[in-house]
């Protein structure tokens, strides 16, 4: 099994900070200077890391106590219509959690389908099909971290939140990523009150168990819609959602994991929202575990 559970809610930039110039593994480091915790390695147009780098990192992330994730490249339709680009697809996310598992990371977000002209639960019992392949070789080939379909912020891509749970129920290596401005954003505006994200992490845990929520992998941004869904992301406060909310009720259960910022300005929201949270701690409310 990989990590079971973290010691707390993380907060970290999706990718190298903006503010940031320097090498890459030196990332690692300023990004717990800025006082923050986790980092993802964005793997989005290609799978830069190589071995002997990644043991680099490995050293660097444990001694500066940032865990790493990682987001598999963009180009993975697990529906296609193409056999060749399912294969294709498979391998680039065995490829990433190859790589991040020798860079000690933590847990590979990747996209993981388009409906095409298919019915919704046959694509997620397509997906099912396909997650119990990746975590058959993941565990033949010793790779030991968790692999994760993302929730997705546009309707023509497979992955609302009770197929991710239908579709990832009962493996070993395989959770889903949450991400709650996608959510949003999927259903125009919808689920941005603390009763809503009630709702979602019951589900999460009442299908996955209590400890799924202590090794979480959240994003977390501003964001832009319409009636398809997502359009784009935005910083936290030029959008409507109203993460301080969200940030009370993760909280309120006890989730621990990684929250990753995919604004634009990266770490500044990042900061902001761990410091957010922060004070936020200091409140009653927690749920008893």
């Amino acid at each position: 099994m990989p990590v079971k559970k973290l010691d707390r809610l993380r907060f970290g930039p999706a990718g190298i900070p903006n503010s940031y110039t320097g090498p890459t593994e030196g990332a690692i480091a300023f990004v717990k200077e800025l006082g923050l915790d986790a980092m993802e390695l964005e793997f989005v147009r290609n799978i830069w890391l190589k071995p002997e780098k990644a043991e680099v990192f490995k050293e660097l992330s444990r001694k500066h106590d940032v865990v790493l994730t990682a987001h598999a490249p963009y180009y993975i339709n697990l529906n296609s219509k193409d056999p060749e680009k399912v294969e294709a697809s498979i391998q680039r996310i065995i490829k990433s959690a190859d790589t991040l598992y020798k860079a000690g990371g933590f847990s590979v977000v990747f996209h993981p389908a388009f409906y095409h002209d298919n019915k919704p639960e046959e694509v997620t019992e397509k997906m099912r099909k396909m997650f119990r392949r990746i975590e058959n070789e993941l565990k033949e080939r010793g790779i030991d971290v968790w692999v994760r379909p993302e929730l997705m912020g546009r309707r023509s891509q497979w992955g609302d939140l009770k197929e991710l749970l239908d579709a990832t129920a009962g493996f070993d290596l395989i959770e889903p990523a949450i991400d709650f401005a996608h959510l949003h954003a999927r259903y125009v505006g919808r689920y941005n009150s603390a009763e809503e994200w009630r709702e979602v992490l019951s589900m999460y845990e009442d299908v996955l168990g209590s400890d799924a929520l202590k090794r979480m992998h959240i994003h977390i941004s501003g964001i832009n819609y319409g009636k398809n869904g997502e359009k784009n992301h935005v910083n936290l406060r030029e959008s409507d959602l109203k993460f301080e909310d969200l940030l009370k009720v993760l909280k309120e259960f006890n989730v621990r994991g990684v929250v990753i910022s995919e604004s634009p300005n990266l770490e500044e929201d990042a900061l902001l929202m761990k410091e957010t949270y922060q004070k936020i701690r200091a409140e009653k409310g927690t749920r008893k575990a």
